[in-house]
């Protein structure tokens, strides 16, 4: 299979997804999203018993593309929704993927960046990886991936993080729980092969009900919560913040906020 913006590489049990747009920090275009989800299928369908996800150059993920941002000012609600399930998809494609998931974050996680890092089984990141949940920044909500902070590190966390869309390191994520190891950067791939190693040595039929039956046990409390926050997603769209946030976000701005 023949992607634009992922790599797919397979190794004695392990794939590894390179996200590959370094020019732009691997920020999320929609041929980015199309061509992740794609590549998720193939490794599902793959003999890859761990999959290790890490990005190309000197950042892991930085968010949504400028240009992407830009084409959201002139979308309709219907666009607007369907925008919203494009990225619940893949979002929920990484948190439910049936085999054990490693985040392997090289630089800065942004935005949807945090929330592909943050949504996968294990989270190693070297010292100078950023994380934060900016939506608010920008006039957007972070309904989406709330769903998902509020089972990891609970209501007061999820709360300081999604109200002040402060960047934090990773040092502070792994006190929050958000990151597993803090691995130098040099040692960052091998470490995450190492952890897949050791992950390999137990049974893949084990792994694979395990992860489904942690699942199903969130499954119907997400679902609820997606249900809701696609619409929130989409609603915020319409809102005269969300034009000015974009807009000031593109221009480099100071936001001009009107509470609208």
């Amino acid at each position: 299979m023949s992607y634009n913006t992922v790599e797919v590489a397979f190794d004695s049990g392990v794939a590894t997804i390179t996200l590959n747009r370094p020019d732009k920090r691997n920020a999320i275009s929609f041929q980015l999203i199309d061509d992740l989800l794609r590549a998720l299928h193939d490794v599902d369908q793959s003999d890859a018993i761990v999959l290790i996800l890490t990005g190309a150059g000197h950042a892991f993920c930085s968010g949504m593309d400028l240009g992407n941002l830009k084409a959201l000012l002139g979308r309709s609600p219907e666009q607007n929704l369907q925008d919203s399930q494009t990225m619940v998809r893949l979002f929920c494609a990484l948190y439910e993927f049936p085999k054990v998931t490693i985040a392997a974050v090289n630089g800065p996680a942004i935005a949807g960046g945090t929330g592909l890092a943050l949504l996968c089984d294990f989270t190693l990141a070297v010292p100078e990886a950023k994380f934060g949940y900016t939506e608010v920044r920008i006039g957007f909500v972070p309904a989406i991936v709330s769903a998902f902070l509020l089972r990891q590190t609970g209501e007061k966390c999820a709360r300081d993080l999604l109200l002040t869309g402060r960047i934090f390191d990773a040092q502070a994520g792994a006190r929050m729980g958000l990151v597993n190891e803090v691995v130098p950067a040099e040692h960052l791939m091998a470490r995450a092969r190492e952890l897949a190693a050791q992950l390999m040595q137990n049974s893949p039929s084990s792994l694979r009900a395990t992860k489904k039956l942690l699942s199903d046990h969130a499954r119907a409390e997400i679902d609820a919560q997606i249900a809701r926050s696609v619409r929130e997603n989409a609603a915020i769209r319409t809102t005269a913040d969300f034009r000015e946030g974009i807009s000031s976000f593109l221009e480099k701005r100071k936001p001009v906020w009107s509470g609208k």
